[in-house]
């Protein structure tokens, strides 16, 4: 399958939150329901809510595989409010999700290239995501396998949901 990679916007959230549902169905059919619950974003306001903000405020990219989407992160200049800026200027990844059916065939990997390479276009060499740390850390080690080193552990909200936070220099 050829893969391109597209800028996209505030017309691409419905699909954004089309891939998230597609990802919480996954890990609700694998009983991992501690990283997104277990419904849909789509039907959750705050998660909308936090959709539009990314999208808007930063700069989605959608990966097709032979021009269907597959996958989507969005980029912007900074994290979210639970983690501490960087004090450098930094690019940050936020949502990074595929729509399942397209699992292995490398949308996600070549989205993190795609990022790096809009990170250092811009003069900024450290790029940074966070994600889910619970279970069996199996976000973590993709990350790493992308070449991303983990920095800071988190524990958010009432429920201490486990966050890792993941730099790269590019």
């Amino acid at each position: 399958m050829r893969t391109t990679i597209r800028q996209g916007g505030p017309d691409d959230i419905p699909l954004i939150l089309g891939m998230l549902d597609s990802c919480v169905a996954w890990l609700v059919a694998q009983g991992r329901t501690r990283q997104w619950g277990t419904e849909p974003w789509s039907e959750n306001p705050r998660a909308v809510d936090q959709v539009t903000r990314y999208a808007t405020g930063g700069t989605p990219w959608i990966a097709e595989l032979d021009g269907v989407p597959a996958a989507t992160l969005t980029l912007t200049d900074g994290p979210g409010s639970y983690v501490a800026p960087a004090g450098e200027p930094e690019r940050y990844i936020h949502l990074l999700a595929s729509d399942r059916r397209f699992a292995g065939h490398g949308a996600g990997g070549a989205l993190l290239a795609h990022a790096a390479a809009e990170t250092a276009r811009a003069g900024v060499s450290l790029l940074r995501v966070d994600c889910y740390a619970g279970d069996d850390r199996r976000l973590i080690t993709y990350y790493e396998g992308q070449g991303f080193t983990p920095t800071e552990s988190l524990a958010l909200g009432p429920d201490a949901w486990p966050c890792q936070v993941l730099m790269r220099r590019v």
